[in-house]
């Protein structure tokens, strides 16, 4: 049996993952109101909110050193199983909220959920370095960013639909047997890497090495520069992308962890009327990550260098976010707000698809995913910093403070990408090339 554009339902399965991957954190955000009543009656709102910050901060330090340990979950295990040990982990961990009694257990089953959710990322990054040519990957990426979007769009109204016919406990089991039936589809469809896929065409096949070795000369990928940790946090370029990543995430789990809490204490909505106004942002992250990749595709089949076409994309994602953060400050209707985060995403989403896509730029598969496990473990350091701090910046229900540190974030970001990686390339070993 051949399956014709398995590329794609490979990096449709990982967006699918994706989207299930927001389902299950974002449940909790978007129930923590009624959650809270429950568990803490006699606290107040303040009281729970750093509550809530403190389970997030717990959350996103699991991730970021979920991050690097399943970089190299990936790269010693391959994309297949590492994706089946990141989704059944996280799945059977989104279930045992159900179980959780207060501070202790949300922490303790919100860390192991961070570690597991953390290898979506990575395994994104090396199943599209694996699976696509380098004129397709941002594409791939987007697309596989896009889930990330959907499934914020599909969570908050789902959730709080959810929310008046179940309990929160049966949510939180239910949502995560959805991952559990994932692995499925999974197993079935990516038996191995393309080279040696049974169900691949040959056309399909040569398409993707052929595309693979344009940018690394004849001896392929197998001979492309794969440096161990130490030798990558030599190199200034490495440096480049820890440093985009690091400065870029933390504006978009700004939004992630308190969009539910910031329309609830500027806007007084409860949770139904949260449903109805929150999905609205990932909208914008949606149609901005869908477009981060077809522009970079676009200029990269005109002719354009990656170099050019990552940071031509790259910049115009964050200047799209430098006004409209400052805007934050003064939104004014709640629909001017969910409006405004809305472009604000979709800046996000155009940069951050081409920010993912370096460390495959740059390296050979070998060490595709260590680059991207720590990028993404100091992306990870840095929002869990900013989470923390929400609660003190946002006193008294002014969001401003925040809104504008996330605007010198986006400048530190592309600033890094321009500064620290002069050219977008296979990079070659300090000695000379890799033959």
């Amino acid at each position: 049996m051949k399956i014709r554009n398995l590329r794609w339902w490979v990096v449709g399965l990982i967006a699918l993952a994706t989207v299930i991957n927001y389902i299950d954190r974002q449940s909790l955000n978007v129930l923590w109101p009624q959650i809270s009543a429950e568990l803490y009656p006699d606290k107040t709102e303040d009281e729970r909110k750093e509550i809530y910050a403190l389970i997030s901060v717990i959350f996103v330090f699991a991730y970021a050193f979920g991050q690097a340990i399943f970089g190299r979950v990936f790269d010693r295990a391959g994309t297949r199983m590492g994706f089946v040990f990141a989704i059944g982990i996280w799945s059977v961990a989104t279930a045992m909220h159900a179980f959780a009694k207060g501070l202790v257990t949300f922490s303790l089953f919100r860390a192991i959920l961070g570690v597991a959710e953390a290898g979506n990322w990575p395994g994104a990054a090396k199943g599209n370095a694996e699976w696509f040519p380098s004129v397709e990957r941002a594409l791939a990426q987007g697309l596989f960013n896009s889930g990330a979007a959907i499934g914020g769009i599909i969570s908050i109204p789902l959730i709080a639909y959810l929310s008046i016919h179940l309990s929160w406990q049966s949510i939180f089991l239910l949502v995560g047997a959805v991952g559990l039936l994932w692995l499925v589809p999974w197993l079935l469809i990516v038996k191995a890497p393309p080279g040696s896929h049974p169900f691949i065409t040959e056309e399909e096949r040569t398409f993707i090495l052929e595309g693979q070795v344009d940018q690394t000369g004849d001896e392929g990928e197998a001979e492309a520069y794969t440096p161990n940790t130490v030798e990558l946090l030599k190199r200034k370029e490495s440096w480049g992308v820890i440093i985009a990543s690091a400065a870029i995430d933390p504006i978009w789990w700004l939004f992630v962890f308190w969009i539910p809490i910031y329309l609830a204490e500027v806007y007084g909505m409860d949770v139904k009327t949260i449903g109805i106004y929150g999905w609205v942002p990932y909208v914008g992250a949606m149609f901005g990550a869908w477009f981060g990749g077809l522009l970079a595709r676009n200029r990269i089949s005109s002719g354009w260098s990656v170099d050019r076409s990552r940071k031509l994309t790259i910049s115009l994602g964050c200047l799209i976010m430098l006004p409209s953060l400052l805007a934050m400050a003064n939104p004014g209707s709640p629909v001017g707000a969910v409006l405004l985060m809305a472009v604000i995403l979709f800046g996000f989403q155009t940069a951050i698809g081409n920010v993912q896509t370096l460390p495959s730029d740059l390296l050979g598969k070998g060490s595709v995913g260590s680059l991207a496990g720590l990028a993404g473990m100091a992306a990870k350091l840095a929002a869990a910093g900013l989470t923390a701090l929400v609660p003190w910046l946002t006193a008294g229900g002014n969001y401003t403070p925040a809104f504008v540190i996330g605007a010198v974030l986006a400048v530190v970001a592309m600033a890094s990408v321009w500064v620290l990686c002069p050219k977008i390339e296979l990079l070659e070993p300090v000695n000379g090339p890799a033959h």
